[in-house]
């Protein structure tokens, strides 16, 4: 079985962040995004995989190259408009080369990984297996409604929902996939949409099968939706300290520390939170839980609480920065004394900010 990663778009829903880079790069407990849909695939047992890139694709290849150093085989396919899921999985046809493979969105963040989805097609004799989940505001989504347990309809984005099974952005596909894509029409809004793709497979009397999520499963379209992944993926956070940590600090709970970085005496942290290689938490500086801080980045002053502050940061501020997320190699700064108050900051890369 092959894998196909999408890293196409343009992440206009996380600008300014994806003003200087793809979405996919954007690091969560500071592991950039795509590396988890990746490792998904791997732990699944898939070992070749295809990548697919947009517009925005810059880093991408520079972080993943052949693969070879995260164990797997990877290539490339360009998708120069972001025309729709089913239009990425039209233009893999030839790398696919018959074999069935899994689809796995790399923006999407599932506790489970993609194992209990491979396990099914493969034992049930399935067509198509695809992820849902329920959630509360089905309409932001793709909807599927299930008959005698079994996959009925696929509507994309319903007004009017009739389930609250959300496609969660992990489909295995057999082959018959490709007449499917073949046969669609864009939708209105000018993309060949996975659910039209799956609704002709029905339709044409294929076995579609769903498989719901255990744990959760997270759409990281939005920085709230960002923040909120982190904090998801740190609870699973184990304590280890490769840097320093200076006596008289106040170090708490599940804290990770990487190499060659400091807490200095005075400094409070309190986990979950990791810190990432060469980075320095100053004198009288508070972290809080659910944050991730970068590599080189140096907190001068301040309090730092539920955010993520990426690589070559530097904060020396009087206020606290709450439900944040700061782009890399930004700047946050205090223009004079003021009393501490919560802010939520949302910085796009190489950016200066003075509260």
């Amino acid at each position: 079985m092959k894998g196909l990663l999408l890293a196409g778009g343009h992440g206009t829903r996380l600008r300014p962040l994806t003003f200087t880079g793809n979405k996919h790069l954007l690091t969560i407990a500071n592991k950039p995004m795509i590396l988890y849909g990746l490792e998904h695939l791997r732990n699944a047992g898939i070992t070749d995989m295809a990548v697919v890139l947009g517009p925005t694709r810059e880093g991408i290849v520079e972080l993943l190259g052949d693969g070879s150093d995260f164990g797997v085989r990877v290539s490339y396919i360009e998708q120069p408009e972001p025309k729709g899921i089913a239009h990425a999985v039209q233009l893999a046809e030839r790398r696919m080369k018959g074999e069935p493979f899994v689809t796995y969105l790399g923006d999407n963040l599932l506790k489970q990984g993609a194992g209990a989805f491979v396990e099914r097609f493969g034992r049930s004799g399935a067509d198509c297996v695809i992820g849902v989940c329920a959630v509360r505001d089905p309409s932001r989504y793709g909807v599927v409604e299930m008959e005698r347990g079994r996959v009925a309809r696929a509507v994309e984005k319903p007004k009017n929902p009739k389930s609250n099974l959300a496609l969660v952005g992990v489909y295995v596909f057999g082959p018959a996939v490709f007449e499917a894509v073949r046969k669609i029409a864009p939708s209105p809004r000018g993309e060949l949409e996975i659910t039209d793709a799956i609704q002709w497979l029905i339709d044409s009397g294929a076995r579609v099968e769903a498989q719901e999520v255990t744990g959760w499963w997270k759409d990281t379209g939005t920085v709230e939706d960002l923040v909120e992944a982190n904090r998801l993926v740190l609870d699973d956070l184990k304590h280890q300290v490769s840097g320093s940590v200076e006596d008289e600090s106040n170090v708490h709970g599940r804290v990770s520390v990487g190499p060659d970085s400091v807490i200095k005496r005075g400094a409070e942290v309190r986990g979950p939170v990791i810190i990432g290689k060469g980075s320095v938490v100053g004198e009288g500086v508070y972290v809080g839980p659910y944050t991730s801080i970068g590599d080189r980045v140096v907190l001068k002053s301040g309090e730092v609480e539920n955010s993520m502050i990426m690589d070559g940061c530097t904060i020396d501020t009087s206020e606290r920065i709450v439900d944040s997320l700061i782009g890399p190699n930004s700047t946050v700064s205090s223009l004079g004394a003021a009393r501490p108050k919560g802010k939520r900051l949302v910085v796009g890369a190489q950016s200066t900010v003075e509260l």
